[in-house]
């Protein structure tokens, strides 16, 4: 069973800011898409954002100029910095990875709870 071991969650006041950081292992870090999804009660999860292990880069328009997601080659991890929260950005946040080559896997962390208060 693959694990993705996130971190980083927790209270943050309107304004401030929380990175978030997905470990995964060697063989899914090198070949997977990975990233982060969030989900607000039982809506269904929405992308925040996504990297590709040659860095290429996809961002939902709310994350865009506020959320920068990267790449860490020395723990094998992907973080996600999260700047000027709102109140609206209050979920539970899940690691994703994506194989991209035939036949397609998706794995999943366990998420971790963001909450930014007024």
């Amino acid at each position: 069973q693959v694990q993705l071991v996130e971190s980083g969650g927790g209270l943050v006041q309107s304004g401030g800011s929380l990175r978030l950081s997905c470990a995964a292992p060697p063989d899914i870090y090198a070949r997977y898409k990975m990233g982060w999804y969030r989900q607000v009660g039982e809506n269904e999860r929405e992308l925040v954002a996504m990297i590709t292990w040659i860095g290429t880069m996809e961002y939902a328009t709310f994350a865009e100029g506020r959320f920068t997601i990267s790449r860490d080659d020395v723990h094998q991890a992907v973080h996600l910095q999260m700047d000027s929260l709102n109140v609206e950005d209050t979920a539970v946040y899940y690691c994703k990875a994506e194989k991209q080559t035939w036949p397609q896997v998706t794995y999943w962390g366990q998420g971790t709870q963001v909450t930014v208060s007024s």
